[in-house]
């Protein structure tokens, strides 16, 4: 998805309390940062943070953390945050968002950050086949992403994509992932997730304004 530049997105991010521009000095120590002990949740490629400012404001029980690669993105991501902790009057306490490149994740997380779950939301599809190896549920990702998420944690992952989403299914059994739940519409599903509530975000509910059937899967790290 492409942004527009906003020059107020980086000094707004490097003043933010719940910023971090320095994530690779916090390998093996993310749980420091916060002011309990609870299992962290990872959300790839946050965007705009239309989900990680529904869901964390929600379950103050649990730790999040949400990467992006674009300031502007991040800069939004970090407003949507702030509103929603100001609704429930509540600090932003466990949250923390940065920006890293994906790509090079093991430079910032280990198996002692205890990631319980990671979230992949209508990333992008990379529809050539020449790019599929940067789809953040490729295989290649996946075999990264096994070596901090904990054994029996697992992938909530959703898109809009056909292609995408059948070939991340074949990626999930090629990295060794137990496939629990699989959807081709879960507009259909009363309780996809596990008794957890479908968060929603801008883009999801254009997708099935649109009459597009949302494809879900929840993989299971052994």
């Amino acid at each position: 998805m492409r942004i527009r530049f906003k020059k107020w997105a980086r000094p707004e991010l490097e003043a933010s309390k719940f910023y971090i521009d320095n994530p690779e000095e916090y390998k093996g120590k993310w749980e420091t940062l916060f002011k309990n002990k609870a299992t962290i949740h990872l959300e790839l490629g946050c965007g705009k943070g239309g989900f990680i400012s529904q869901i964390a404001p929600k379950n103050l029980n649990r730790n999040y953390i949400a990467i992006d690669l674009v300031d502007a993105m991040l800069g939004l991501a970090k407003r949507k945050i702030e509103e929603s902790y100001k609704e429930i009057k509540q600090k932003p306490e466990n949250i923390y968002i940065t920006r890293y490149d994906i790509d090079r994740i093991l430079n910032i997380f280990s198996p002692e950050d205890k990631i319980g779950r990671i979230y992949i939301n209508f990333c992008n599809p990379w529809p050539r086949g020449k790019h599929h190896k940067k789809r953040l549920t490729h295989t290649r990702q996946l075999e990264k992403y096994k070596q901090f998420l904990e054994k029996d944690g697992c992938i909530y992952f959703k898109t809009d994509d056909d292609n995408l989403f059948i070939d991340s299914l074949t990626y999930f059994k090629e990295a060794g992932f137990d496939l629990e739940k699989v959807t081709y519409n879960l507009a259909e599903e009363k309780d996809f997730w596990n008794g957890e509530e479908n968060i929603e975000t801008e883009h999801e509910k254009m997708f099935k304004e649109q009459g597009i059937k949302i494809k879900a899967a929840i993989a299971k790290n052994k």
